[in-house]
């Protein structure tokens, strides 16, 4: 029984503008910091989104407890409403969800999200569940893939939420250019999928393939310290995903009898305009194919594993095959094939 991905849901916190949080908030903290400025404005982001603005309430000396509560309670209306939106555009009631799995590597609480939001939106008690933690950007793909499985061996329909609250995780400033990178990308939200068996429209999860370089596991990293989680990442990410990119997406499309010109479409996770830069010219795309990730940059930042669903829902229009793509810790890639059901 194939499984076909048939609605999508999303829910942002409050939009702000890239150049006002660095205006009023950031430039006084990196001041002396050499092209602190420039590096933090060329992130490619225009406009993202936050539950706590730090303009308006600054974290950055906030314990982990503190960030954790305020995590349970940003995080649950956003949920409700993706996961909502999602059931709503597949004409699907929240009691015939036979397994909801939800990713987030930004919060952690028990009960979790799985078992609290199920609750609220109404979800069978003998519903399964399951939480995927502390992936980072690439854990939407393993979770539709887990979801997938499911849906193909149980022919029950499944939901997948991926949700993201970065904000809460601002850092007391160092006069590192890397911490400049990590402040100046990232950005909060949910977004939700719902998966059917057999449906005879959507997309199809085809296949995925998966890469993990073992060597270059210290160049992305995402530590729990006690002032919240703390982001590592290395400027030689996108050489490591140069060297990678291209057999896993030949991997991946070889298996299905296809060709990259056969791809209609490109959802690659916009870790930033460098990784763009890499799969297009890695890959031989035109740069075209790479706008609807660029847009999702710039209108949203990165907002970790919710970005690449972001991206899917650009291209819902597409008629053809899609390549999903995302990266993080491992270092890992994550390549998903997606057909016309």
């Amino acid at each position: 029984m194939s499984a076909v991905v048939t609605g999508a849901g999303r829910a942002l916190p409050a939009t702000y503008e890239q150049s006002a949080v660095w205006r009023e908030y950031f430039a006084p903290r990196y001041e002396g910091v050499r092209a602190a400025e420039r590096v933090f404005m060329a992130a490619g982001v225009t406009t993202r989104h936050a539950v706590v603005y730090p303009g308006d309430e600054d974290l950055a000396d906030a314990g982990t407890e503190a960030r954790m509560l305020r995590y349970v309670a940003e995080a649950m209306p956003l949920g409700k409403q993706a996961v909502a939106g999602a059931l709503d555009a597949a004409g699907l009631a929240p009691g015939d969800v036979g397994l909801f799995a939800v990713a987030s590597c930004t919060g952690y609480v028990t009960p979790g999200l799985d078992i609290r939001l199920a609750q609220d939106l109404g979800m069978p008690a003998g519903l399964q569940r399951l939480l995927v933690g502390h992936m980072g950007c690439y854990a939407a793909l393993p979770g539709l893939g887990a979801v997938g499985d499911y849906v193909s061996a149980r022919s029950r329909p499944a939901v997948l939420l991926c949700l993201e609250l970065t904000s809460l995780h601002v850092q007391p400033a160092v006069p590192e250019l890397e911490q400049v990178v990590n402040h100046s990308l990232f950005s909060d939200a949910a977004a939700a999928v719902v998966v059917e068996p057999g449906a005879p429209r959507g997309r199809r999860i085809a296949a995925t393939v998966a890469r993990t370089d073992y060597a270059t596991a210290d160049h992305m990293t995402w530590d729990v310290t006690d002032l919240g989680f703390r982001m590592g990442l290395s400027p030689r990410v996108p050489d490591v995903l140069s060297r990678h990119v291209g057999g896993v997406v030949d991997e991946l499309l070889t298996g299905a009898g296809l060709r990259i010109e056969d791809v209609a479409g490109w959802a690659v996770h916009p870790g930033g305009p460098r990784i763009l830069d890499v799969v297009r010219d890695q890959l031989g795309l035109a740069e075209e194919q790479m706008s609807a990730s660029r847009r999702v940059l710039a209108e949203h930042g990165n907002c970790s594993s919710a970005t690449v669903l972001l991206v899917l829902e650009e291209l819902a229009d597409v008629d053809g095959p899609v390549v999903a793509m995302a990266f993080g810790p491992g270092l890992t890639l994550y390549a998903t094939l997606l057909l016309p059901a």
